[in-house]
């Protein structure tokens, strides 16, 4: 059985930092890309970040370029998000995921495998 299960969460001042993880069971994922969505509430799911199978691509959505950085350790099977200089506006909860094929993208329906989520709560 298939598992994402994210932790690193928290409540953060705004201009803080934190960093997620996602660790995958079950099955390797070393050769498929991964990805970061987040929701906040009364929003749709958005596309955060993503990974390919060997992190040689990465993408970004455009307000969290030069602040969030994603990467993976396929030996873990884990991929993370470093969240620099966070705002309040970047409050959600944060969803990892896996892609159906090994590039990056930013639609949620190429993802086939979903974590739980880990609330990212930014005071101002």
């Amino acid at each position: 059985q298939v598992q994402l299960v994210e932790s690193g969460g928290g409540l953060v001042q705004a201009g803080g930092s934190l960093r997620l993880s996602c660790a995958a069971s079950g099955r390797a994922f070393s050769n498929y890309a991964r990805g970061w969505f987040r929701q906040a509430p009364g929003k749709e799911r958005e596309f955060v970040a993503a990974i390919s199978w060997n992190g040689g691509s990465t993408s970004y959505t455009d307000s969290v370029k030069g602040r969030f950085t994603i990467s993976r350790d396929n030996a873990k099977n884990t991929v993370y998000l470093q969240m620099n200089s966070l705002k309040p506006e970047d409050t959600a909860v944060y969803y990892c995921a896996t892609g159906r094929g090994p590039g990056p993208s930013y639609s949620t329906t190429y993802y086939n495998y979903w974590g739980q989520g880990t609330q990212v709560t930014v005071s101002s």
